[in-house]
């Protein structure tokens, strides 16, 4: 079975005018390249760092919250958060441009599935961003601790099922986004070989993202016992 969305068409009820199909083409080069390079990339490194957590509080805070000095941290801010909030405004914009297909299939069903991720993703990335690096930083005045997000995830059961569930989305979105990346992003896979290819490299991507996911969250939850 595909991963992939096949129905995500733009409703064509009005024939676009030249400059929108330029705009347009624009915007999905630009929203598909910044959430491959340097979005995707820096999650999926974000989510191996996570796995410090094996080793303890002090391996875990020097791979995930510490910085080397205001410059690093100035340059993370800008590689994640300006790519995060074009890739945002992207998918908004064509979440209310797009329509699905009115043929009850599995591809529609992974149309809205996807939609259903992808508001349940912003809604986790916007708590993380204020519970893991807001608050603690701008708020406390200093890095979230290990002890910390240790304790909320073995204690705070709704904390455990909300980055439970966020790791999913991430998986899905990520692993769906190398197959859009190279087939309706950038046209890099065109034959139905090439498509059917990238779909099994989406599949191993979710697993492999799914399983450091989902491990970073036992580590965390152990060490907080």
């Amino acid at each position: 079975m595909a991963l992939p969305l096949t129905t995500d068409q733009p409703d064509r009820a009005v024939a676009p005018s030249e400059r929108t199909i330029a705009r347009n083409f624009l915007l999905a080069r630009m929203g598909s390249f910044l959430a491959f390079f340097p979005l995707g990339i820096w999650t999926a490194n974000h989510l191996w760092n996570q796995l410090a957590a094996f080793s303890g509080a002090r391996t875990w805070e020097e791979s995930v919250t510490a910085h080397a000095n205001p410059a690093t941290a100035a340059l993370t801010f800008t590689v994640v958060m300006v790519p995060l909030v074009w890739h945002v405004g992207w998918g908004l914009f064509r979440l209310g441009k797009t329509r699905s297909s009115t043929v009850r299939n599995v591809s529609n069903l992974r149309y809205w599935l996807q939609r259903a991720s992808a508001i349940g993703l912003l809604a986790f990335l916007g708590a993380h961003l204020w519970l893991a690096w807001i608050e603690p930083r701008f708020v406390v005045g200093r890095p979230e601790p290990f002890s910390d997000i240790a304790r909320e995830m073995h204690h705070h059961t709704p904390t455990l099922i909300v980055y439970v569930l966020g790791i999913l989305a991430i998986a899905y979105h990520l692993a769906n986004g190398v197959w859009s990346f190279a087939t309706m992003g950038w046209g890099i896979a065109v034959s139905k070989s090439a498509q059917a290819w990238f779909e099994r490299l989406a599949l191993l991507v979710f697993f492999v993202l799914l399983a450091i996911g989902w491990a970073s969250i036992y580590a965390l939850y152990r060490a907080g016992a």
